[in-house]
């Protein structure tokens, strides 16, 4: 089949890659030029595992293809992917400018039918207005107002293991409206999605609304839970329960089980911190307030300062003259996205009290030194107190303690001889729980966890 993909960001360049694999042509469009280039030049400007092997190998079988002209993008394909950037805004709504200018830029285009797929992450109603923008700009080209009919087909990834997903996903969602193009529409999703569901029926074909509040019910889920373990966890520290253990006694339990259960630093990335913001922003919209939700961004927010909290009662809070190793700068392993991740939020905050910061990440560094640039764009001085280095161990070195803040499988067993013997004293600040206290303490390391019998 022909398929278009605006947008070559994460969610379109996985979902194009991974269309291309099942044997379909697939043209992406991206209006950054930089992107494309890289792009065509062979390269890829985000980090995913196995994504860049993917498109190597279907833009050499001639199957995937990146370019910035619009008129060819809608001319390719039958269907048209929009999977542009919904960033939030001030209010904490999606900024849906690049889902509408979009839907306009196909209507100014189209001179055959097209189905046109909702693929970014969209608030309830998002369909309604994709379609009344492309029906405008068709009316005013003289061409049949129902050439174009939309669906919802929400992305349900996991970065870092978003090839995974996309190719064997547990479920695939699709919104389609009950009339004859709606049906057409849907019948062109299953014929697209056959590939995914040999084995057995992974879709589930529902109205468009009821796709689109999907992907903002799965996330706000997750996000809850994590936020509510946050909070078991801080408690436990209070009362000497150990976090890992309640963990283990309550996920057993089959109606709630083991995922997402994990206390932290909070969650982070693109889409957990934007879509729980934007399902709460809908809701007051229509007069309605989810009272659990803005608890989770609350206990979310303050979570992230959690690790400067315990660094704080440790060793006061003038931290002048002391230098801190930081081991994980990205939102979460097997990625290099730097948005809302905890890490920014304690570096900041560690500088603040006159700390100086040794920093490494697997992956993230380069994207988290343009992050940090930012963050001290008003503070030059203080930036100077943050670098960053190629190894982990190197960061330790003549350091107070260590801070961990992502949990990459490199840091799980590390040699603690060495760890020790660079420190300049034996204090782990451990913000994701990768150790045993009772290891550490046999080992004579002063250890702090979330809610590990601090």
């Amino acid at each position: 089949m022909k398929v278009t993909i605006i947008g070559s960001g994460y969610v379109g360049l996985v979902t194009g890659a991974c269309l291309a694999e099942q044997g379909n042509n697939v043209f992406c469009l991206d209006l950054d030029p930089k992107k494309i280039d890289i792009l065509n030049s062979g390269g890829v400007p985000i980090y995913e595992p196995g994504l860049k092997e993917m498109i190597e190998r279907n833009r050499a079988a001639g199957r995937l293809q990146f370019s910035t002209d619009i008129a060819e993008s809608v001319a390719h394909g039958d269907i048209q992917f929009i999977a542009v950037g919904t960033p939030p805004d001030e209010d904490g709504s999606a900024d849906l400018q690049y889902v509408v200018a979009a839907a306009r830029n196909i209507g100014r285009h189209a001179t055959s039918p097209k189905v046109i797929v909702d693929k970014s992450t969209v608030p309830v109603g998002t369909a309604d207005k994709v379609s009344a923008a492309i029906k405008e700009e068709l009316e005013k080209r003289g061409q049949p107002a129902d050439l174009c009919s939309v669906v919802s087909n929400p992305e349900f990834l996991k970065e870092g293991a978003a090839v995974e997903d996309f190719m064997r996903p547990d479920r695939i969602v699709i919104g389609t409206e009950n009339t004859p193009a709606g049906l057409r529409a849907k019948d062109q999703m299953r014929k697209l999605y056959a590939p995914f569901n040999r084995h057995h029926e992974r879709t589930y074909y529902m109205d468009v609304k009821s796709a689109e509040l999907t992907k903002y019910a799965a996330n706000a889920m997750l996000a809850t839970r994590i936020s509510f373990m946050n909070e078991l966890a801080n408690l436990a520290d209070l009362v000497g329960a150990d976090i890992e253990a309640v963990r283990q006694g309550i996920g057993s339990d089959s109606r709630i089980g083991y995922g997402f259960l994990y206390s932290g630093t909070g969650y982070g990335g693109s889409c957990f911190p934007k879509d729980v913001s934007a399902l709460s922003k809908t809701a007051r919209e229509y007069g309605r307030d989810l009272k659990i939700l803005d608890a989770v961004e609350a206990v979310n927010e303050l979570q992230k300062y959690i690790l400067v909290e315990k660094i704080e009662k440790r060793f006061g809070k003038d931290l002048k003259g002391m230098k801190f190793a930081l081991w994980g700068l990205a939102f979460k392993p097997n990625t290099d996205d730097m948005r809302e991740a905890p890490s920014r939020v304690i570096i900041q905050e560690l500088v603040k009290r006159g700390a100086s910061v040794v920093a490494h990440d697997p992956v993230a560094m380069p994207e988290a030194q343009h992050c940090l640039d930012l963050d001290f764009k008003a503070n030059a001085e203080g930036l100077k107190k943050v670098s960053m280095v190629d190894s982990p161990m190197a960061a330790l070195e003549g350091c107070d303690a260590l801070v961990i803040v992502t949990e990459w499988k490199a840091f799980r067993s590390p040699d603690f001889d060495q760890v020790m013997q660079k420190l300049t004293r034996p204090i782990i600040f451990d913000g994701r729980n990768l150790y045993e206290p009772g290891a550490m303490q046999e080992l004579g390391i002063e250890y702090y966890g979330i809610g590990r019998h601090n």
